[in-house]
């Protein structure tokens, strides 16, 4: 049951701390002043949230080098230009995903065929609550999105789970998936930030629809709903993945050495570390 160290590991989500990444935190559906002195709107979950670190090298750099430390073959990166830039220095380990704000319609849709066409993204992404307005994953704007997931071949990530961010979450309710399961069959749609506290309906409907997964992103593995560790453990071997949260909430340091107890089963940490990530976004 320890964690193999010598498995290259793929994050499904992670960043660069360079200067100005706070700018992506600014959400005009916050309403709240706490909100708005924090460093990123769900710091108050995390207490203690990486600092940057200045220039994009350095911060490429730095990352890449703790990416080293931890083991952490390739990660998955948002599309801007920094990440862009680390890509051209080191191809191997940056991927893609791009986030997607469904209100913008067909020219939100061609923006993504044309990032796709230039960066061969292996992910697009959405963030229900911190839309404006808000829409849920089964809302009949989002379903062109869905679609496209499907053309382009790449798997749709969406947030699952009461927001950390001081917003409403009802679009972020597990039960929207069924519907979009249903409609979309051959949709690979991954569930990222907990689904709590829906985590037991999480496993259900990932029972029901093989091509339903679950990232753990911005949570720190001492903090893994019981559910999702079980269901990794047995039936749902095949589609429960890493994601981290760094430099958002968690450094590396943090995670790798709190991953160490996690009580997965032998045969579960290959899967859990990469080859899961490998199939279902074709790594």
């Amino acid at each position: 049951m320890a964690r193999p160290k010598d498995i290259g590991v793929i994050d499904l989500m992670i960043g660069f701390p360079s200067a100005g990444r706070r700018d992506a935190y600014h959400f005009p559906g916050l309403k709240d002043s706490g909100s708005k002195s924090m460093t990123m709107p769900a710091e108050y979950m995390f207490g203690d949230v990486p600092d940057d670190v200045g220039e994009a090298e350095t911060a490429i750099a730095s990352t890449i080098e703790a990416m080293d430390t931890h083991g952490v073959d390739q990660g998955l990166f948002s599309l801007n230009e920094v990440s862009v830039h680390a890509h051209s220095l080191h191809p191997d380990r940056v991927r893609f995903v791009a986030e997607f704000d469904p209100h913008k319609g067909t020219v939100e849709l061609q923006r993504l065929r044309d990032l796709h066409a230039a960066h061969d993204l292996s992910a697009i992404s959405v963030f229900q609550s911190g839309l404006f307005p808000q829409r849920s994953i089964a809302d009949p704007a989002m379903y062109p999105f869905h679609a496209l997931a499907v053309d382009l071949d790449v798997p749709l990530m969406a947030n699952a789970g009461v927001a950390g961010p001081r917003f409403p979450s009802e679009v972020q309710h597990v039960r929207h998936v069924d519907d979009v399961c249903y409609d979309f069959p051959d949709l690979r749609l991954v569930m990222r930030h907990g689904g709590e506290p829906w985590q037991a309906l999480a496993v259900k409907l990932m029972l029901k629809w093989p091509n339903l997964g679950y990232a753990t992103s911005a949570f720190a593995p001492k903090h893994y709903p019981a559910e999702l560790i079980d269901f990794a453990n047995t039936r749902g071997a095949d589609q429960v993945m890493y994601a981290g949260y760094f430099p958002m909430g968690l450094e590396l340091s943090r995670i790798f050495s709190e991953l160490d107890a996690v009580a997965f089963r032998d045969e579960t940490w290959p899967k859990f570390l990469r080859t899961n990530a490998e199939r279902i976004f074709k790594l």
